[in-house]
């Protein structure tokens, strides 16, 4: 997976994705993040790269010639046009789900805007999916671009030393990760749920998936079809044990 960040902070973007997971899967050849610095595509003798707003308004645009003349380098690098996230309040939220659907690329292009924002025509040039990560005002892309950037790395095989932490970890078919505990056994009055040490591996993942199921639906995250479904597995669990029992 190769990741081209369009940003005017280069260094923020090296600095955030060379370090634990995505640093090791970095230095392992199984990511590469390209930082590319908007404000060396500009024309102006002091580098600018942005301007005043037509018809008005406070602070700065950024220009689409330096933004496009950015873009376009990446496309020359890898030979097509790759697939461009602008991170932008105004985008699709992102989830698990456009996680999943981002890893299956293997060229991204992140567009991070600054000031406030970019030239409306660079967006409709080179923009092909605008995501947020939420209903909230940042500074710039570069923050969000790391967050979705970690989020679709861990689904890259190879990235993580378990495969299978990328598909039972949170949101994993639309549920909240379960409760985990470790050693020791009871803390200060708190004990490990029983079945957790009884060795039966299907009781152990039906009470995961109970308590999965438990704490989505005292979220916002519901998702009835997930939930309906996994019951289901409990109940199988169950009808296996009592035919265990008969």
């Amino acid at each position: 997976m190769n990741f081209h960040v369009l940003t005017l902070f280069p260094q923020m973007i090296l600095d955030g994705m060379n370090t634990s997971i995505m640093g090791r899967a970095i230095s392992k050849g199984k990511l590469s993040v390209d930082a590319v610095n908007i404000r060396d595509f500009s024309t102006n003798k002091h580098m600018k790269v942005d301007d005043y707003t037509y018809g008005g308004g406070a602070g700065m645009l950024m220009q689409a010639a330096p933004v496009c003349a950015a873009y376009r380098s990446v496309e020359e690098s890898i030979g097509r046009k790759p697939r461009v996230v602008y991170l932008t309040p105004q985008g699709r939220v992102f989830n698990q789900q456009m996680a999943w659907e981002l890893a299956q690329e293997d060229e991204l292009v992140f567009l991070c805007g600054h000031y406030e924002g970019i030239d409306e025509r660079a967006l409709e040039m080179i923009v092909t999916d605008y995501v947020s990560i939420g209903d909230y005002v940042l500074t710039g892309g570069e923050l969000p671009a790391m967050v979705v950037m970690d989020a679709v790395a861990r689904l890259v095989p190879g990235v993580l030393n378990n495969d299978e932490s990328a598909q039972f970890e949170s949101f994993h078919d639309n549920l909240l990760e379960y409760p985990q505990y470790t050693r020791p056994e009871e803390f200060e009055g708190r004990k490990v749920p029983p079945v957790l040490l009884c060795g039966d591996h299907a009781k152990v993942e039906a009470w995961r998936l109970e308590q999965s199921i438990e704490r989505t639906k005292s979220s916002d995250r519901i998702c009835t079809k997930s939930t309906d479904r996994n019951i289901r597995k409990i109940q199988q669990v169950r009808k296996r044990d009592k035919s265990d029992i008969d």
